[in-house]
């Protein structure tokens, strides 16, 4: 659980993406194009920026991505924005507006998307090459042909960001899974690559397990092209063709911030409209009935394993097992106020605020206590694909009968199936149908609340 993936890279695409809406809106500014309304227009240009962009893949430019490649993703971007823009001017009528004077717009943002692309494309090979960030440390597993050729993409393409550290053959005595393991672990290497080829389906699926439950990267080179599948991430390196066994939707940039979006105006709103007054409310009647703080922090594990103070309204009398012992039915320590808030779920409440500060998410897999996750490790083969996203204040799991208490090996087994089947199929309508879900159920009531 101490692995933690230095993924700032993440922020790379949405900065580029703000920043190209910064110039399509601000050269409405710069180019007179006498807008009736200037707000409508900036807000129509960015939205249809954005979702241009998503069926375009227009951002999804990787380390490995070659300049020709880029050309392509441009001219398409261009000219579908060049559509929505006489499109803009033909529906919301718009006389005053010159085609002349929407050509030079057009033609300015070009050259300064253009040139703000290539710019930033070539700014990060130079990080990667001279300074080496932005870097990922990679092993391959096998030796053969494709492998060689592999390795040596990644030699001599130090723009690329890879930091080749080891190759494990198959075919050497003294060759085993568990020694790649250890050296993992050791050396943090972010991305495992191996040749099916060479390894049985039961080596397979150790990889896969050891990678699912340590959050690394897991990437294979196909010997021949019937193991392709459109459930897998397929793309070249050079002239290598490698496979992502797992494509994380919330991974994307686009998707990313979409739901970061969701997450900051909904937790502010309830920060501003329900915890300004039910806060004060709750803590006196927590305070008549009991000493102690009103908050209740504990550390949980979050994205990628890293560990964040979680916050509740204090539901127990303060007691020394709360980070050892999970609360059950009929617990002692529970306060009659405690058992209130807990039914209603009004003690989780003070978690808007961790989603505010970006340590979760509204909906996402529950965060367990840390003395629970290493034991549910051992339980729950695949626990660690969890932690791939932001913990939520909700989650798919607990709308769908898996809240509260873990009683049994079957109860944690199926809340990460259902955990993993959120990450893999995370769409913002799921997001929503989720919240509804939760405040039905606080009404209804569920006999795990408590």
């Amino acid at each position: 659980m101490n692995y933690k993936q230095g993924r700032y890279s993440k922020f790379i695409k949405p900065l580029v993406g703000f920043i190209d809406l910064i110039i399509i809106n601000g050269a409405t500014f710069i180019i007179p194009i006498n807008l009736s309304n200037h707000y409508l227009f900036n807000f129509y240009i960015s939205i249809l920026w954005l979702i241009i962009s998503v069926k375009n893949n227009f951002y999804e430019v990787h380390r490995h991505t070659k300049i020709i490649q880029i050309t392509p993703l441009l001219i398409r971007q261009i000219i579908f924005y060049a559509i929505i823009l006489y499109a803009y001017m033909g529906f919301f009528k718009q006389p005053d507006v010159g085609r002349l004077a929407l050509a030079k717009y057009l033609l300015f943002i070009t050259l300064l998307i253009w040139s703000f692309k290539f710019f930033t494309f070539f700014l990060l090979k130079k990080f990667r090459a001279i300074l080496s960030g932005n870097g990922r440390k990679v092993i391959v597993v096998g030796k053969n042909t494709k492998t060689r050729q592999l390795i040596n993409i990644f030699k001599d393409n130090p723009d690329y960001g890879y930091q080749f550290k080891a190759n494990f053959s198959i075919n050497d005595v003294d060759f085993s899974l568990d020694k790649c393991f250890n050296y993992i672990i050791e050396n943090n290497i972010d991305e495992i690559y191996f040749s099916v080829a060479e390894l049985s389906n039961k080596q397979i699926n150790r990889l896969i397990d050891f990678s699912d439950n340590n959050l690394r990267t897991l990437k294979f080179i196909p010997d021949n092209k019937d193991i392709f599948s459109k459930n897998l991430k397929f793309e070249y390196y050079d002239y290598i063709p490698i496979l992502s066994l797992r494509k994380i939707t919330l991974h994307e940039p686009i998707n990313s911030f979409v739901k970061r979006t969701f997450d900051l105006v909904f937790s502010t709103l309830v920060i501003l409209f329900i915890l300004s007054w039910l806060t004060p409310l709750i803590a006196f009647l927590i305070r008549i009935e009991s000493k102690g703080p009103i908050f209740f922090k504990q550390v949980r594990h979050g994205l990628d394993g890293q560990e964040f103070n979680c916050l509740k309204f204090r539901s127990m009398a303060v007691n020394k097992n709360t980070d050892d012992l999970h609360v059950k039915k009929n617990d002692m320590r529970v306060t009659k106020v405690g058992k209130f808030i807990r039914k209603t779920s009004l003690d989780e409440m003070p978690q808007f605020y961790n989603v505010f500060s970006g340590d979760m998410s509204i909906v996402g897999p529950r965060p367990h206590m840390i003395s629970l996750s290493e034991v549910y490790m051992q339980k729950a083969d695949k626990y660690m694909v969890r932690h791939n996203v932001k913990p939520g204040i909700t989650g798919l799991a607990q709308v769908s009968g898996y809240r509260g208490e873990v009683e049994n090996d079957l109860d944690i087994i199926n809340r990460v199936k259902y955990d993993i089947f959120y990450i893999e199929n995370w769409s913002l309508l799921l997001d929503a149908n989720i919240v509804i879900q939760t405040f039905l159920n606080i009404f209804k009531g569920d006999e795990k609340a408590y």
